[in-house]
């Protein structure tokens, strides 16, 4: 089936902040849609080539955040609350009664918290590198040094990196470009993520990230995706930076729950292993059915 070309649309959220949203395939009938929610906290929609793997099996829908990419700028509110609520707002403006829903990174855990507050209206969830939801010390300080060393590979850009402003777009590349282990590829992999480019949205970043900081390693968390009664797909790439034991505290929390591990991938696996990566999402769709 030809898949069709994409749409940009506006979606307004319940309190009127509008949200660049776009959608571009069919499928065939009776296929679940597929939605995407990007990583970052603050960044936008990177999902073109997902998009493109996947639109000429199902309807796919991408949306930038509120406050980012595309969408209005905005002062918040900065809440797992909010932007779940906002990501209702875009399942409603395209009248989708139930969704595949994938994230990846930040937007994993987004999705995670939209399907245990909505799980009648998920089909099934596909959880891209996140980093599970254990406290950040499960994790975190290994990835800083994860993400040192790789840079560190090449010491001129690490000293280029460390005194460019937080908001420069050659320091988001540069630091992006340690997210792939294909080391020749990786500068012009992390150009792609950052074209087009648009203000990091900070103040969003910090808040959401304090929010999950909090809510991780919780008993009520754990509780709550012990009692989610829908298949998972969690797809790592076994070379990402972020330890990949965060995201057992997950699957162990899980009833219904496969794990895909592509090897010699990267935090972005759809871009060094496409093919795997696609399967895995076709794995989920199918679940879905």
């Amino acid at each position: 089936m030809t898949p069709t070309r994409m749409q940009d649309t506006a979606v307004t959220a319940d309190d009127g902040v509008r949200l660049w949203a776009s959608r571009s395939g069919r499928g065939a009938s009776g296929t679940t849609p597929l939605v995407l929610c990007h990583g970052g906290p603050g960044l936008w929609d990177m999902f073109g080539d997902v998009a493109g793997m996947i639109d000429d099996r199902a309807a796919v829908i991408r949306w930038d955040q509120r406050g980012c990419g595309r969408s209005e700028p905005c002062a918040g509110p900065w809440s797992i609350e909010r932007f779940v609520a906002d990501l209702d707002a875009v399942r409603r403006h395209f009248a989708l009664e139930r969704i595949v829903l994938l994230g990846h990174s930040w937007g994993a855990s987004l999705a995670l918290n939209y399907t245990l507050a909505h799980p009648e209206r998920v089909a099934a969830l596909i959880y891209v590198s996140g980093t599970g939801i254990g406290p950040d010390a499960d994790w975190h300080g290994a990835y800083e040094a994860n993400l040192l060393a790789r840079l560190g590979e090449d010491p001129q850009r690490l000293a280029r990196w460390r005194e460019l402003p937080d908001a420069s777009r050659e320091r988001a590349v540069l630091q992006w470009s340690a997210e792939f282990v294909d080391r020749e590829r990786a500068i012009r992999h992390a150009e792609a993520m950052a074209d087009p480019w648009f203000p990091i949205n900070f103040p969003c970043n910090k808040a959401l990230n304090a929010e999950a900081r909090h809510s991780a390693g919780t008993t009520a968390l754990q509780s709550a995706c012990q009692a989610l009664e829908l298949p998972v797909v969690v797809v790592d790439g076994d070379m990402d930076i972020r330890p990949r034991s965060a995201v057992d505290s997950l699957v162990r929390a899980l009833p219904q729950v496969r794990r895909v591990t592509l090897a010699d991938s990267g935090h972005l696996p759809w871009v060094e292993d496409p093919d795997g990566f696609r399967d895995a999402v076709m794995m989920a769709m199918t679940a879905a059915r």
